[in-house]
């Protein structure tokens, strides 16, 4: 009986993969976004930092030397809970604002979002746009112009391309980076090359401001880019991917705090699953929507890990026991046909996914370690589930400060 029944969840969830591995093929072209539109919109820049005295420099100096004229942005920090000194660096660079706040019970992106936003809606200049950086990031100078040409085009909500400034500093990063190459091949560009809806990131993410004051911001969970996301979605307001607007992120150097960041993460998304899922299901089984099945199927992948886990355990604690196995894996009984190109493609995506991105040829040996960051999602995912309802942000320390042309000299 209970042999049935797993093999019953395994073909379930081997169906939610192979929708996913179909999916990613339509990531292996792209069309080149162009840009037609003279720059028209104005854009208020706002940029997260919690104790980020030792990066946050070198973003406000990049992004003072944005390809877009000076007259059409203007720079805000949110200097949340800072005890380093964050807004005495702001301070130093004329014409941009340093906006503290103090806070210690509502800690978290999420509520320092919503507080900067109210405090926008009051300054005496108003803008088309909003724009979210996090302080440790770098962007491309011509960021803006992607931005104004898709709001021209009649997108509300865009998200840039996540890549990463500090591959090289750590098997870790490395391994971080590897990841975002592959998301945003394989299941970002997918989703935008065949009109589903984008999913937002945390960082480089464009609203129109119209769209948000209508809307709230409301999204304070841990996973406050997936909340948002999904409340646009429901409101049939599809976020959409640019994949020339290029930001880069600093990934964690160490295995404990990249564990940190990755058990936060999970937190959230289970918590999003739990409130999102099924409304957001049901709403695109009534409307025939599957842009909205989609999105809840994503939101899903939080438990299509976990079970994936907890399944790959039994079976293979079961091959452990003495004597013939007990239970039947999907893969034993499907024809070798159909089993062995679907097991080689998975393998085989991340490599796939690094050529497609033409990857620094130096990563590639990096590929050796990254099976063992892939498998402690596995027992992080599991821990998230039993702490789910822990609201506490963890912060990423910086050691070392990386400008634009560092970031972007390595890469050619």
């Amino acid at each position: 009986m209970f042999n049935n029944f797993l093999l019953v969840i395994q073909v379930l969830f081997f169906l939610v993969g192979a929708y996913q591995v179909i999916l990613s093929f339509f990531g292996w072209y792209r069309k080149k976004e162009r840009i037609t539109h003279k720059p028209t919109k104005t854009f208020a820049l706002l940029i997260a930092a919690h104790n980020e005295k030792a990066v946050v420099g070198a973003l406000i100096e990049n992004l003072l030397k944005m390809d877009y004229p000076r007259e059409m942005y203007d720079i805000f920090v949110i200097c949340d809970n800072c005890t380093d000194g964050t807004a005495d660096i702001v301070r130093r660079y004329p014409g941009v604002h340093a906006c503290e706040r103090n806070n210690p019970n509502e800690r978290g992106k999420g509520f320092a979002i919503e507080w900067m936003l109210k405090e926008l809606w009051k300054h005496p200049k108003q803008y088309d746009s909003i724009v979210m950086f996090d302080a440790d990031n770098l962007v491309a100078t011509n960021f803006l112009q992607y931005m104004n040409e898709d709001l021209c085009n009649g997108h509300r909500v865009i998200q840039g391309y996540l890549d990463t400034k500090n591959p090289n500093d750590s098997w870790v990063s490395a391994a971080n980076g590897i990841n975002y190459w592959f998301c945003n091949r394989l299941w970002q560009m997918p989703r935008y090359n065949l009109g589903l809806s984008n999913f937002l990131g945390g960082t480089g993410m464009c609203f129109e401001t119209k769209l948000l004051k209508e809307m709230g911001w409301g999204a304070t969970s841990l996973v406050e880019d997936l909340e948002f996301t999904i409340r646009c979605i429901q409101r049939g307001i599809y976020p959409k991917f640019n994949y020339d607007a290029r930001v880069y992120d600093e990934k964690p150097i160490s295995f404990r705090a990249s564990s940190r960041q990755r058990l936060r993460w999970m937190q959230g998304h289970f918590d999003i699953t739990r409130r999102y899922m099924l409304p957001v299901m049901w709403q695109g089984i009534k409307e025939r929507s599957w842009v909205k099945i989609d999105a809840g199927l994503y939101i899903f992948n939080a438990y299509n890990f976990l079970i994936g886990f907890l399944i790959t355990a039994t079976l293979w604690f079961d091959l452990l026991l003495p004597g013939d196995p007990h239970f039947d894996s999907i893969y034993s009984i499907a024809p070798a046909w159909l089993a062995i190109p679907i097991s080689l493609y998975i393998y085989l995506q991340v490599p796939l996914a690094m050529m497609l991105e033409k990857v620094n040829w130096r990563i590639y040996v990096k590929l050796i370690m990254f099976p063992i960051f892939f498998f402690t999602w596995w027992p992080i995912t599991f821990y998230a589930f039993f702490t789910q309802n822990n609201k506490t942000w963890s912060h990423t320390q910086h050691t070392r400060v990386i400008r634009l042309e560092e970031v972007q000299g390595k890469q050619m």
